[in-house]
């Protein structure tokens, strides 16, 4: 029997020092329970991912010199620890060290380099080309790295079938998007039944940027059965004995044995979104976020989030009504920030707009400029707020909008961090019923009036204005969105999707289909309509440049999964 500690771990980035700190933390709590092995997440003393970073030498050193520290506090454990090694021709490898009684016992390189959606694995790293065992009381144990697992006849079948590993370990920093959780199991409960052995896997959990990494680290037997699993979007250190069916830690892990997560699609992105926010604003160093609240459901949605992330005493709100402001509007504010217990300031924009006008010579019916103009001076005094009290300004764009250029450059989309930017408005809404009810469990009440949901969107630019006299209605919208940018289809698929005959969209099994209704109307949209969506989406790139970092959520997010030239002319 041999006892293995999984330390799902959320490090920072560049933070060598302080990793180093933590890893030596969770090797020190690893031995306190006995574990003859404590496992670590991929490239976890750098943090995931470095980026350019790594074309740093004095950072390659330093994560070098971190290791040889570790090193020294491995007594009577083995430790397995992902890094960044250095080759004697000083190529690069993404790599997992094996550190036992203040000794290496090897480094192996990872073999197989994504280089895909948010990856860009091959610019930096050489791929290694030796698939490592290692002997660990009398164990055979065999170690790869992330994408490793993911190809078929990987590494694991060699360490398995030529060196006789007992146990596969597979150190990973997979970020999250919805559904993902589900694929991994998939995989690796295939890896471990094809090859009848012992699969454990370690997974990163926390924000880096646009990425969040969810951990779940799991443990399957050789039948393929997931025998015991971390817990979700947080730290743990969860220790398993094999060949057993389950080690009690002290707190049950968020899954059952033999079963996968029992996690609604909405609850998990929710979790994601908070933890995305909360790992950007600490690890960046704010204390408190500004939130422009405008009486709609995303301003709602993200204050609501931000609210559970960071701490009512964290969150500051501002309304800035303009002549086209209903009271409605202002009403739904009033409440919303009461019901969250947070701090709401009212500058009325009026009198600034109207002067704006009068020295630009802007009179007469209501323009776009008109629109963007109030947009714009909202824009301004919110940066202006951040800069006076080192509060960050959260804007609150959902992806139809950034999709669609429905969005002002320097107004609304002023700010630090776009938490909604990957969530379209059809799943806003998921969002905030969810969350209401979460609000509602622990304090008896819901924090987002029923009337900011129920109201049609609008942007309150002009007298009487909504959404859908710009856009479609968002449940039409957002699926041919997906279509077109998350599975990549052409202007002539989607228009043969939108025949009342047609057969629905092929989409991800492990994803959620469309609601029934939303299928409906999204089969019924005409061809004008979704030409018109395409060249909205195409001609926004420029805007979608130049907006705030925000949480992934799905499978493909504007960034660095989807990078388009802004300068194109290719018709879909």
């Amino acid at each position: 029997m041999i006892c293995i500690a999984l330390a799902q771990i959320n490090p920072v980035v560049g933070d060598i020092r302080g990793n180093t700190a933590r890893i030596i933390s969770y090797i020190n709590r690893a031995s306190s329970k006995k574990a003859d092995i404590v496992v670590f997440p991929e490239l976890v003393l750098t943090g995931y991912p470095p980026e350019d970073l790594l074309n740093t030498p004095s950072f390659i050193d330093s994560n070098l010199k971190a290791l040889d520290k570790i090193r020294h506090h491995t007594k009577n454990i083995t430790a397995i620890i992902g890094l960044v090694d250095r080759g004697q021709n000083g190529a690069l490898y993404n790599s997992a060290a094996l550190l036992s009684n203040k000794k290496t016992l090897g480094v192996y390189h990872k073999m197989h380099l994504p280089n895909y959606g948010v990856f860009d694995e091959k610019r930096y790293f050489t791929p290694g080309n030796v698939c490592k065992t290692f002997k660990v009381n009398k164990t055979i144990v065999g170690v790869n790295i992330c994408e490793d697992i993911w190809v078929e006849r990987g590494p694991i079948n060699k360490q398995v079938g030529k060196n006789g590993a007992e146990i596969v370990i597979n150190i990973s920093s997979s970020p999250f998007h919805a559904g993902k959780y589900f694929e991994r199991y998939e995989i690796l409960s295939r890896r471990a039944m094809e090859n009848r052995v012992y699969l454990i896997y370690v997974n990163l959990i926390g924000g880096q940027d646009e990425l969040v990494f969810d951990g779940r680290s799991m443990v399957f037997n050789p039948d393929g059965e997931l025998i015991a699993q971390a817990k979700g979007f947080a730290e743990d250190l969860l220790v398993v004995n094999i060949p057993q069916k389950i080690q009690d830690t002290g707190y049950p892990p968020d899954g059952r044995a033999g079963k996968i997560q029992d996690i609604e699609y909405t609850e998990e992105i929710y979790r994601a979104l908070k933890l995305g926010l909360k790992d950007y604003i600490r690890k960046n160093g704010f204390k408190k976020v500004l939130i422009g609240l405008s009486g709609g459901i995303d301003s709602a949605l993200t204050a609501l989030i931000a609210v559970d992330a960071l701490g009512k005493e964290n969150v500051l709100g501002l309304y800035l009504p303009s002549e086209f402001s209903s009271q409605l509007s202002k009403q739904c504010t009033l409440n919303l920030a009461h019901n969250l217990g947070v701090r709401l300031l009212i500058i009325p924009i009026k009198d600034i707009y109207q002067r704006y006008l009068k020295s630009l010579g802007l009179s007469g019916k209501i323009t776009l400029t008109h629109e963007n103009l109030q947009a714009r001076i909202r824009g301004t005094i919110l940066m202006a707020l951040s800069n006076k009290t080192g509060a960050i300004v959260l804007t609150t764009g959902n992806k139809s909008e950034m999709s669609t250029g429905y969005a002002t450059l320097y107004g609304d989309m002023a700010g630090g961090f776009a938490l909604l930017k990957d969530v379209p408005k059809t799943m806003v809404y998921q969002l905030s019923s969810y969350g209401n009810d979460l609000f509602y469990r622990k304090s008896g009440k819901y924090p987002i009036p029923m009337e900011i949901i129920t109201r049609p969107p609008t942007a309150e630019l002009k007298p009487n204005q909504k959404d859908s006299d710009t856009l479609p209605e968002y449940n039409v919208l957002d699926p041919i969105l997906q279509a077109y940018i998350e599975e990549n289809r052409s202007k002539g698929e989607i228009v043969q999707l939108t025949g009342a005959a047609a057969a629905p969209p092929k989409r991800d099994k492990l994803r959620p289909a469309c609601p029934d209704e939303c299928r409906e109307l999204f089969r019924g949209a005409s061809l004008k309509e979704v030409e018109r969506i395409i060249r909205m989406v195409d001609r926004s790139e420029y805007k979608r440049r130049q907006s705030p970092p925000g949480v992934k959520i799905t499978p493909r997010a504007f960034g660095k999964d989807r990078r388009f030239p802004i300068t194109a002319a290719y018709n879909y």
